[in-house]
């Protein structure tokens, strides 16, 4: 092989070398927004990283986290979802009720996916259960509100009960 054959498969091997790279899809960056301190919300971190390994994301090698952390300072949150916007993450994870108002607040175009303790759609963060609408959707825990429905059914199953 010949110098000229050299430079040219090493040209095509550079420029087939490029056109791959260009193809891969850049690591997906998820922002987690949480009024807590990172320690308090440990457990709840954990869960969500088990959540995404079980659906073949682990943090550094297919996906990135972008942790911010209000240290339940509730002024800080809307600076701190700005962050995560200028980052320009993928998707926000928003936990507790502040948070998912400064990041709905902070952005109408990344998804948010929120954990909360109140009504959505009482609180205004979404349209309705079945179609939320806009760039919100989640889990809303509303234990005080399903508490008589639970004790009815409860009745009804046992109506002897006391």
């Amino acid at each position: 092989m010949n110098r000229r054959e050299l430079m040219i498969l090493l040209g095509g091997a550079m420029t087939t070398a490029r056109a791959l790279r260009a193809q891969q899809k850049a690591m997906p960056v998820v922002g987690f927004l949480n009024v807590n301190s990172p320690g308090s919300a440990e457990p709840f971190r954990a869960a969500f990283q088990q959540g995404l390994g079980e659906t073949g994301y682990a943090e550094g090698q297919s996906a990135a986290i972008e942790n911010r952390w209000a240290e339940y300072r509730y002024d800080r949150l809307p600076a701190l979802a700005a962050e995560l916007v200028g980052r320009k993450v993928d998707v926000i994870v928003a936990g507790g009720t502040a948070a998912v108002i400064a990041a709905k607040d902070a952005t109408s175009t990344i998804p948010i996916v929120f954990n909360i303790g109140v009504d959505p759609v009482a609180a205004g963060l979404v349209a309705s259960f079945a179609r939320p609408g806009g760039n919100l959707t989640g889990v809303a825990i509303m234990n005080t509100e399903l508490m008589p429905k639970r004790l009815d059914l409860l009745s009804e199953l046992v109506p002897n009960a006391r």
